[in-house]
């Protein structure tokens, strides 16, 4: 059997072909617009995300048999606000994970409603990027549409309920809203009544391998597949990319470089998190702490596209070598989007410090490379303030592809990274738990420990990150010292 695994980006849809012994047949990539309305939004519109899907699936299974496609799995971008009126039409854009329009809102969340309180509603604090926080931004700045909301969904939620024609989600995506007490599983009414919405408007809540519909007669005849091929609940991207590098278990750690960053650690129990960190339920049916930062791949991305103007990403690596690494005096600051782990503040920018007149093209390169890794490194060190120790670490995300920032990573982490074998983050994962959903497997560990395999390490070396702990150190200075300028920015 065929299974298909969705991941839902922030750019792009990557749509892949799983057989169901985990080998990757085909992979499909369809791209979609991002509108930035006024500094610091970002919005796509729903209708974008469903069109690629579709053009992406027909693509994907030309040539098979169709009947053979079992199940259909997503993992897509967390929190995003997706808002349908009574007749299902889509009311407005998506409010993205990286939004930062609502800071007045997690304010009022966290300082009137108050923190303790919002950790005992939902076990989380709010943070600029959460779906909560949006909502009650729409409340009040577009009050009209909050007034026509039928249904709330998250960006693959939509996807599925386009589907299926079932408003479902799963708990690891749903722990991202801030409107899930995510301990006990459930909606949290009292967040319900603070935004003013209703628990009819919300998705059934289900485990992220769980089967919550098939697909609808129309959908199957566009798509050319069977009515009886299953619609899996699914995952929030750092959950399914974390599935798919077999991070489950007690203990587990998986660090993903892509648009965003994040420090992802899985966990048998629900662990009480501190203030820049969260605490969520896991696609393996467990739970998971996560420090996510808002730039990360971005970052390179954004200074190879936009500063230096190339995009042979490789060739302005090849002369960062070995020396030079620990001895670099310029610093980046990675806040193109804000922060959020664990600063929570979307005022914050990005800025390089530290130049001087013999500061090279490379010396900024490598700077950004660096600062990427300090700023996971932030995240690392609120988990080691947990008492939770991390030795080795999967990794995931199109960052981590380049042995340079491999390299990296392992020294200024000071831990030992596990490279997989098969790479596709949160499409891959995607596709196991609909394998897991349609009985391939009897549950995701076991999927796990039969399709996920490695292919090396790297190791750190001492002397190297005992270079890279006394410059973390100075980089740890930095936001605190800029922090009160940069809301004049």
């Amino acid at each position: 059997m065929y299974y298909i695994g969705v991941d839902l980006g922030t750019s792009a849809v990557k749509l892949l072909l799983m057989t169901g012994d985990g080998k990757i047949e085909k992979i499909v990539s369809e791209e979609y617009p991002l509108y930035f309305p006024h500094p610091g939004w970002s919005e796509q519109k729903p209708e974008d995300w469903l069109t690629a899907v579709v053009k992406g699936i027909r693509e994907l299974t030309e040539g098979i048999d169709r009947s053979q496609v079992a199940g259909i799995g997503a993992g897509g971008q967390m929190h995003g606000l997706v808002v349908l009126d009574k007749d299902d039409q889509v009311i407005r854009p998506a409010i993205l994970w990286n939004d930062g329009r609502t800071q007045e809102e997690t304010d009022y969340l966290n300082q009137t409603i108050g923190k303790e309180k919002l950790k005992r509603y939902t076990g989380n604090i709010a943070f600029a990027g959460f779906t909560a926080p949006k909502i009650l931004w729409l409340k009040k700045h577009e009050p009209e549409n909050f007034s026509r909301i039928a249904k709330i969904m998250l960006p693959k939620d939509y996807i599925n309920y386009k589907l299926s024609g079932v408003n479902s989600t799963d708990y690891s995506d749903a722990s991202g809203m801030l409107l899930l007490d995510v301990k006990n599983k459930r909606w949290s009414q009292e967040m319900l009544d603070i935004c003013g919405i209703t628990e009819s408007m919300m998705p059934k809540l289900y485990e992220s391998y769980d089967v919550t519909g098939t697909l609808l007669p129309e959908m199957a005849d566009e798509l050319g597949l069977s009515t009886s091929v299953k619609i899996v609940a699914g995952a929030g991207d750092n959950a399914a990319a974390a599935i798919g590098t077999g991070t489950v278990g007690n203990g587990s750690c998986n660090i993903s470089l892509g648009t965003s960053g994040t420090l992802f650690i899985s966990s048998d129990r629900f662990l009480e998190p501190s203030d820049g960190i969260h605490s969520f339920a896991h696609a393996d049916g467990a739970y998971h702490l996560m420090g996510c930062m808002l730039s990360a791949a971005s970052c390179n991305k954004w200074f190879m596209d936009q500063i230096i103007r190339t995009t042979d990403y490789p060739a302005e690596q090849k002369d960062i070598t070995d020396d030079k690494l620990g001895k670099n005096h310029v610093y980046y600051l990675p806040y193109l989007m804000g922060e959020r782990a664990p600063h929570n503040d979307p005022f914050c920018r990005s800025c390089f410090i530290g130049m001087t007149m013999d500061t090279t093209r490379e010396d900024m390169t490598q700077a950004v490379l660096e600062g990427v890794a300090f700023g996971i490194r932030d995240s690392l060190e609120e988990i080691k303030g947990l008492g939770i120790e991390v030795k080795t670490s999967m990794v995931s995300g199109g960052g981590m592809k380049s042995p340079l920032w491999q390299k990296i990573f392992a020294n200024v982490l000071d831990i030992t990274l596990t490279i997989p074998e098969t790479e596709q983050g949160p499409g891959y994962g995607g596709a196991i738990l609909a394998a897991v959903a349609c009985g391939e497997y009897s549950s995701v560990q076991e999927a796990c420990d039969k399709l996920i395999r490695t292919t090396g390490e790297v190791k750190p070396d001492p002397e190297l990150a005992a270079d890279y702990d006394k410059r973390y150190q100075t980089f740890h200075k930095l936001y605190p010292a800029l922090k009160d300028i940069f809301p004049e920015l």
